[in-house]
């Protein structure tokens, strides 16, 4: 089919533009182990940093009703995250694979629930975070060129504002709050939206320089990082503004903009959109290595497991993850994508934390590089299904219902498609697979032996 000649072709090019790095190891078209430890934390920062921080304070205090309350949230979220993280850490280090919580479902309860997480991940969860993310940076962007419309971010400016403004908006800070079971779980959803990333690094575990030491190290170093860089943005917003100012502001970070940086406010969106469209790239990055998993575990079409000849990264899971990422931006409201992606990814969270306890006990001959106290694991499984169950029992939405079903629908694709194998959209796009693979210069990887 031409892959050999393909093969050689990307070869020659790299010859030609002395890109060849000389390497004691031949070079297999596979993804190749380019992060490593610096590179880790940055990408957990910077996939983390998007837009959370700048649309999510205003409804995490709406749920609470104050400030301590609110900033409570924000460490809460911060902890869960840590926790969390620190689990997929076992989990990355005893199951090397890419795709994220893909390979330790499968590995833990087998392909059914494997396939309903990529299956709603690709076409729900990914992609509508992917939209979440570039409406923030579109939104911002155009904010210098329309008055009234400005947004923050600013961790040096934030700090400036800790320390020179007013105190009063700290005093009673549980005062007036409103708390409920319902309102904690949806200010959790939008405090942890912000944290969304802490996992990201599973998603490219095959990538990873020594993936034993950099992996849990850069989530031990970048998460509590995000956490303490959060909870002073927050103060520094609550420093120039009351709560009601909060809630009442169009755009909190334009508003905090005004108030600190007076004529020099318009850097305020330039810096949002710089660190939203860097959070856009990081999350392209990882999540288009589910696609390319699952891909190449024969869950989603062969040619998006298929690599680049010229810069061995999964070009066609690309492509497919940023078409789905433009579908969604088309109608996408960011309040209502908010809640509906949080509550389809806190299912998934809660089932490979659950699958960590479970392979404790079923897979105990697996290497265990780093092993955390049962109790962690034990303690977010909780938490998820505390927090899947919070808003649907208090504040039952359709949304949530149409979540359920259609992650069930996955069930009628995979029997159809997965387990009697009705392959007739492979043979269909099989001449397409043909044509996109010379246009594109892409090969099907080859198989690592372990």
């Amino acid at each position: 089919m031409g892959e050999e000649s393909l093969k050689r072709k990307g070869e020659d090019n790299k010859k030609e533009d002395g890109q060849y790095i000389q390497n004691h190891e031949p070079q297999t078209m596979n993804l190749q182990k380019e992060v490593g430890l610096i590179s880790g934390i940055c990408m957990i920062v910077g996939t983390i940093i998007g837009s959370g921080i700048f649309i999510s304070p205003k409804s995490v205090l709406a749920n609470v009703g104050a400030v301590g309350p609110c900033l409570t949230i924000w460490a809460a979220c911060g902890i869960l995250a840590t926790l969390g993280a620190l689990c997929f850490a076992e989990l990355g280090t005893m199951i090397t694979k890419s795709g994220g919580e893909y390979p330790y479902l499968m590995e833990a309860f087998g392909p059914i629930p494997a396939f309903l997480f990529s299956w709603t991940s690709l076409l729900v969860t990914k992609p509508s975070s992917f939209a979440i993310i570039c409406l923030s940076f579109a939104e911002y962007a155009l904010a210098p060129f329309y008055p009234g419309c400005d947004p923050p971010q600013v961790a040096i400016k934030c700090l400036a504002a800790a320390a020179i403004g007013k105190t009063e908006n700290f005093k009673d800070s549980y005062k007036d709050s409103s708390v409920s079971f319902g309102s904690l779980g949806l200010a959790f959803y939008n405090g942890l939206w912000a944290y969304d990333g802490w996992n990201q690094l599973n998603y490219i575990t095959e990538e990873l320089k020594n993936p034993y030491r950099n992996l849990p190290l850069s989530i031990i170093i970048g998460i509590p990082l995000v956490t303490v860089c959060y909870i002073l943005i927050n103060i520094s917003y609550f420093t120039v503004m009351t709560s009601t100012e909060l809630l009442q502001s169009q755009a909190v970070a334009a508003t905090f903009g005004d108030r600190v940086l007076y004529s020099a406010s318009w850097i305020v969106p330039v810096f949002v959109a710089f660190s939203t469209i860097g959070s856009a790239n990081g999350t392209c990055f990882t999540a288009s290595r589910l696609v390319y998993v699952a891909g190449r575990e024969g869950h989603m079409l062969k040619l998006l497991s298929y690599t680049s000849v010229k810069r061995l990264t999964p070009a066609p899971a690309i492509i497919f993850y940023g078409i789905i990422g433009i579908i969604y931006i088309i109608p996408g409201d960011i309040d209502t994508l908010i809640n509906y992606v949080s509550f389809a990814v806190w299912i998934f969270y809660s089932l490979t934390v659950l699958a960590l306890i479970v392979m404790r006990f079923t897979r105990k001959e697996l290497n265990r590089p780093v092993k955390i106290p049962i109790i962690i694991p034990v303690a977010v499984t909780l938490a998820s299904i505390l927090l899947v169950l919070a808003p649907v029992i208090s504040a039952p939405e359709l949304a949530y219902l149409y979540c359920v079903f259609f992650i069930g629908s996955g069930l009628i694709v995979y029997v159809l498609f997965v387990h009697f194998k009705f392959n007739w959209p492979q043979k269909i796009s099989k001449p397409i697979t043909m044509h996109l693979q010379m246009l594109l210069e892409v090969v099907p990887a080859e198989k690592v032996t372990e």
